[in-house]
């Protein structure tokens, strides 16, 4: 089994260096791009379709390695090694979904909390509550009204 392992890790290897130099690759054409933009030799138009070709093309590349290290990898597995690793995959996958609900659910009640804050804070014209505008000299010119408790006691006065 240590030949397998062996071979695993090195097609790992050789996997993670394919990568890197497919981000290096990303990287340089990226300021190929950028130089050429700014020499005037593209437009800016013409350099972002080709930085979105390039992107294109690492991705797919990065996908088409991977699933490569990933035949390579279950290749040396056998049936039951097989089950349990797909067993193990499905579970990771489970707990990520759970974790992107839990996320997704906490980011709606903080935006729904957010947004009852803003109408308490700034009520619309239908919700605001009523305000008597009363000037100051209104105020002094009234006389206060005597209000009798019982019927009969302002019939005597």
């Amino acid at each position: 089994m240590a030949l397998f392992d062996d071979l695993s890790n090195g097609v790992k290897k050789a996997f993670l260096a394919g990568v890197g130099a497919v981000a290096v690759g990303a990287e340089k054409s990226q300021e190929l791009v950028d130089d050429l933009i700014k020499k005037g030799e593209l437009t800016v138009e013409q350099g972002k379709a080709l930085n979105e070709e390039l992107t294109r093309k690492v991705k797919e590349t990065t996908a088409e390695a991977s699933e490569e290290v990933l035949r390579a990898r279950l290749r040396v597995m056998s049936s039951e090694e097989r089950a349990e690793w797909l067993a193990r995959a499905a579970r990771i996958a489970e707990e990520l979904d759970a974790e992107e609900a839990a996320a997704a659910a906490e980011a709606e009640a903080a935006a729904e909390a957010e947004a009852e804050e803003a109408e308490v804070e700034n009520p619309t014209e239908d919700e605001a509550e009523p305000v008597d505008e009363v000037e100051a000299e209104d105020v002094e010119d009234v006389e206060p009204e005597v209000v009798a408790d019982e019927p009969e006691a302002a019939e005597e006065a």
